[in-house]
């Protein structure tokens, strides 16, 4: 009778270890997406936007919760996921997209290795822009390089496209800002052009014609673009130039144009999903397909659209592999970088 007890015991326990082998990782579990900026601005929106459609995509349809994380351009979240967070797949972070900047230039903050990062995918890449309060007296390149006074951007941290893209027009251009940092975020950015304590920042082009107050600025023509980065005029702000086009009409050198490149490769990045490094391979194929397929869905896809969002997804694949390509720079380059970043 002992025996068959024993055996029954046995052989039930196999069985539950094997249910608990069947059942997928993330059944029951909760994954946490730490994002670096504060609450309201266009990280935060996305994140929260992703986080509502991601669950389902996940075999054993995990929950998701979001939380905020500010601090130093999202330099504070960056090194908790990287260092402190477990490498379970179970904390990711929505960090800035150009904080290899500050591992390039040495910055002692840096508490990470930008290629180590696990890489899950972006929901959309970005093309910078430089927009100014319509009262401002500039109008274009030259009245910054004329004024008496230089022009007050309102910036989060360096690793922002607030900072870098205005310090880029510095490097390349000879102009001038007063660069402010500190905001927590692009909410708060915001509401000193609002308040007239800021006149200018610099601003991704899907979160500025995306999402309020940007929207209604441009409607109301309260602000316009002076510069923008991507390739070709944006469509809605026809009138204003591109970097490249600035570029080729003052002659600028050939080096000052890969600066800018690598500069902007920032804006491949865009919205960045990371894990902590020795994330299982297993869980991070779940986590990179489950994030694709989540972007791609259908009621995602219209709430982006009604949003005023660009959807243009990347995956974790492709910018892995950026990773790896920006981090490798000439030492001239590397040096233009500090100059950029006031080191």
């Amino acid at each position: 009778m002992l025996k068959k007890i024993a055996f029954g015991l046995l052989f039930f326990l196999l069985w539950v270890s094997n249910l608990q082998a069947q059942a997928p990782f993330y059944q029951g579990k909760t994954i946490r997406i730490v994002v670096g900026f504060a609450p309201g601005g266009a990280v935060d929106l996305w994140t929260r936007a992703v986080a509502r459609y991601w669950p389902k995509r996940i075999p054993g349809n995990p929950d998701i919760v979001v939380q905020n994380m500010p601090g130093g351009g999202t330099m504070i979240a960056a090194n908790y996921v990287y260092g402190v967070a477990k490498p379970d797949g179970l904390t990711l972070g929505a960090i800035a997209p150009a904080l290899y900047f500050d591992q390039l230039i040495g910055r002692k903050e840096v508490q990470f290795d930008w290629t180590k990062f696990t890489w899950i995918g972006s929901p959309e890449q970005i093309d910078e822009v430089l927009f100014f309060r319509a009262d401002a007296p500039y109008k274009t390149l030259e009245d910054i390089r004329k004024a008496a006074e230089p022009p007050r951007c309102a910036a989060t941290g360096p690793a922002s496209a607030t900072y870098y893209f205005p310090k880029l027009l510095e490097e390349v251009f000879g102009l001038k800002f007063n660069i402010v940092t500190g905001y927590p975020g692009g909410a708060e950015a915001d509401l000193a052009i609002q308040k007239g304590e800021m006149q200018c920042r610099g601003a991704s082009s899907s979160s500025f014609f995306g999402r309020e107050p940007g929207r209604t600025w441009v409607k109301t023509g309260f602000v316009r673009v002076l510069i923008q980065a991507g390739s070709t005029r944006d469509a809605r702000a026809p009138e204003a130039p591109t970097i490249w086009e600035l570029m080729e009409k003052e002659k600028t050198p050939e080096a000052s144009r890969r600066l800018a490149k690598i500069v902007l490769a920032a804006g491949v990045f865009g919205r960045p999903i990371v894990g902590a490094p020795g994330v299982p391979p297993d869980r991070i194929k779940i986590l990179r397909d489950s994030f694709m397929k989540a972007v791609d869905d259908p009621e995602f896809v219209a709430e982006a659209k009604k949003r005023g969002w660009e959807l243009n997804p990347v995956s974790g694949e492709k910018l892995e592999a950026l990773a790896k390509e920006v981090i490798v720079q000439p030492a001239e380059v590397i040096e233009r970088m500090k100059r950029i970043l006031g080191k």
